[in-house]
């Protein structure tokens, strides 16, 4: 069970994709929110069980009537990848019902040791990858992560090529938002890094959702052939068709680098009040690839887990990361 956010269902797609080569016999259900089902749809031996939280498992009858759903599917083991408040609520009715259970630890003591102003205690944590296979190895299911399958690229359809066009160049794909602001690469570099990338022979797809990111990408992409904003104009599944047929996805700390990296996209990360050390690193990508503000400068970074706590004088910590070393690292 993982309901949310994007990112952080996202990142549960390598781990159950790890499972199901490593347990073929053994058959997984997972728990989401609906619009994260093209998800999983690539992973044998993975069914996906749609949560109506405004509906049927609003509240908490509604958790005891999704428990109920689930017991007519004979499941043997429940995996609490949230641990959260709903979560915890079937987790400890499937536990009551003599069902294993085993829940992520997400170290929130150690990720305030590394947050902290004063005293912190600057060191790489486990990653989350490493927290969700540590919960199936608590269930008697022992994860290798290390020689990661990446699913097939897909044939892009007629109606995706009719707005990126036929791939004929290397693709770049860019996401500039996050959901705060402390995460966002300043508008006026981005522009220096799409300008820049757009006078060579790349084609670039600018991702975003929401009317205000909409209007930004398409102010960042007029006047350029090879500058596509693809937001509102492909829905949910056929973006991830087309970030699964990119060259290299430039992105924040945020869902887009998610999705990216399970496909096995080469994805460069901006990091600003956030740090990969938190273990929200995409997955299987380098530490060469994330491109972090400056320390000296800024060494009270990194401020928060999720970049949701503003710091004074921290505003421009991510100006430390120039266009040009951004750039580099996408010709790379």
């Amino acid at each position: 069970m993982r309901l949310s956010a994007m990112g952080d269902v996202a990142m549960t797609v390598p781990v159950l994709r790890a499972f199901s080569k490593q347990y073929p016999e053994i058959k997984i259900t997972i728990i989401s929110n609906l619009f994260f089902q093209p998800f999983f749809e690539q992973i044998p031996n993975v069914s996906f069980f749609a949560f109506d939280k405004k509906g049927k498992h609003k509240g908490f009858f509604g958790l005891f009537r999704l428990f109920f759903e689930l017991r007519k599917q004979n499941i043997d083991a429940f995996a609490d990848l949230h641990n959260v408040l709903r979560s915890k609520v079937v987790r400890i009715i499937f536990a009551l019902s003599r069902k294993k259970t085993a829940f992520t630890n997400k170290g929130r003591n150690e990720k305030n040791e590394v947050t902290r102003p004063e005293n912190k205690i600057f060191r790489p944590l486990p990653t989350v990858f490493e927290r969700h296979a540590n919960v199936f190895q608590k269930l008697g299911f022992p994860l290798d992560l290390s020689k990661p399958e990446f699913p097939e690229k897909q044939i892009l359809t007629s109606e995706i090529i009719s707005i990126v066009g036929e791939k004929t160049e290397n693709w770049i794909g860019i996401a500039p938002f996050a959901q705060h602001d402390s995460k966002v690469y300043p508008l006026d570099l981005m522009i220096q890094v799409i300008e820049e990338l757009a006078k060579n022979n790349y084609k670039i797809f600018l991702f975003g959702g929401g009317k205000k990111e909409i209007e930004v990408l398409n102010l960042l992409s007029n006047g350029k052939e090879n500058v596509i904003s693809v937001a509102g104009k492909l829905n949910f599944n056929q973006e991830i068709q087309l970030i699964g047929n990119l060259d290299v996805m430039l992105s924040m700390d945020s869902g887009n680098a998610h999705i990216a990296a399970m496909l096995g996209i080469k994805t460069i990360t901006l990091w600003g009040a956030t740090h990969p050390f938190l273990g929200f690193a995409p997955f299987f990508q380098p530490i060469e690839n994330a491109l972090m503000s400056d320390r000296n400068l800024y060494p009270k970074l990194p401020t928060s887990v999720y970049g949701n706590k503003k710091v004074d004088g921290y505003q421009d910590a991510m100006r430390t990361i120039l266009p040009k070393q951004v750039i580099e690292k996408i010709v790379q």
